[in-house]
């Protein structure tokens, strides 16, 4: 029977309420999870490390990094696979970062709840029980690689992201489909398992490193760029309209960070298809990438802020700053 690492670290599938209607929040330990599912035991050996116990929305670089070193010393330590539970606000970020950074060859699944501990119908124990079994399923352990299991389908950290606030079904991979789905014959695999990015290993973000994430929409300006640069940003990443489109206004401020030497990455705030440079004008992609903008293809922007900011924090001394992370950005569309 393969032997599971449970690391727990809050968000919904742990939280409850206190009873002085302060809303829910994370209450229950690892073990609390793990006890609430008795299932487990018939499909891996379990045992549980605490790293942090908040919610998803406050899930930060630090905490991330903190996962990422509990999957590698489970694997250290002899675990043939690693479950996360997480909230679901960020999970598809932390999932994406382990994907990039994590230096172990034994898989690592991310799930939650969309339900909390003490909701009656909580989706938390269903959700456990397939991540415990993908991440002891012989075709996951001899891929390795990071994924996301929920509502009965195993997702790529690649590709997920998170749909729907409320919806069981939340988590979907727009441009590729879930690897695998749990039916009652066991899983079946859709496409092969693996580690489908081309990674950062050993890399962690610099608490100091800051990287500004700005959407566009009708009638945006470029102050938030402007004050940006004022304070000493790092690099920046555009939620753009389209194929990476921004207003006159914010890519003129845009323009005005690449002449700075910060590092701007284009992105598409739509959920999927790639950026293109097909319209110019201000703002327009083609007129950005131009002017030196580098191209974050389907990576959502919060994904891209991820490698964005790894790419930063990285110590080449060799190179300028907006050639790491071109770099880093470089074949990120090939990836299948």
């Amino acid at each position: 029977m393969p032997h599971v690492r449970v690391v727990s670290t809050g968000g919904t599938i742990a939280s409850t309420s206190s009873g002085d209607d302060t809303g829910k929040t994370p209450s229950e330990s690892g073990d609390d999870l793990v006890e609430a599912v008795p299932e487990l035991g018939d499909h891996a050996t379990i045992d549980v490390d605490d790293v942090c116990q908040v919610s998803g929305f406050q899930m930060g670089f630090e905490n991330a990094g903190r996962i990422v070193d509990a999957a590698e010393r489970a694997a250290d330590e002899g675990a043939d696979g690693v479950v996360v539970t997480h909230g679901t606000d960020t999970m598809a970020e932390s999932a994406y970062y382990c994907s990039l950074v994590a230096e172990t060859d034994v898989p690592v699944v991310f799930t939650g709840a969309q339900r909390p501990f003490d909701r009656l119908g909580t989706d938390g124990p269903t959700n456990l029980l397939a991540a415990v079994r993908a991440a002891g399923h012989d075709r996951f352990r001899d891929a390795g690689g990071s994924y996301l299991a929920f509502n009965d389908a195993v997702h790529a950290a690649r590709w997920v992201v998170k749909s729907h606030t409320s919806k069981l079904e939340t988590f979907q991979s727009p441009d590729a489909g879930p690897v695998a789905e749990l039916t009652p014959d066991g899983f079946r695999f859709l496409r092969e398992p693996g580690r489908d990015v081309d990674p950062i290993p050993g890399a962690r973000i610099d608490p100091d490193v800051r990287v500004e994430l700005v959407t566009n929409a009708m009638g945006v300006d470029g102050r938030r760029v402007e004050r940006a640069l004022e304070d000493g940003v790092d690099a920046v990443v555009v939620a753009g309209t389209g194929l990476g489109n921004a207003t006159g206004e914010l890519g003129s401020a845009l323009e005005d960070a690449i002449g700075a030497g910060v590092p701007v990455v284009l992105t598409s705030r739509c959920h999927a298809g790639a950026t293109a440079g097909l319209y110019g004008g201000p703002g327009g992609a083609k007129t950005l990438l131009e002017a030196g903008a580098i191209a974050g293809g389907d990576l959502p922007p919060w994904k891209a802020r991820i490698r964005a900011a790894l790419a930063v924090s990285t110590t080449d001394t060799g190179t300028s700053v907006t050639e790491r992370v071109r770099v880093a950005f470089e074949g990120v569309e090939s990836i299948a």
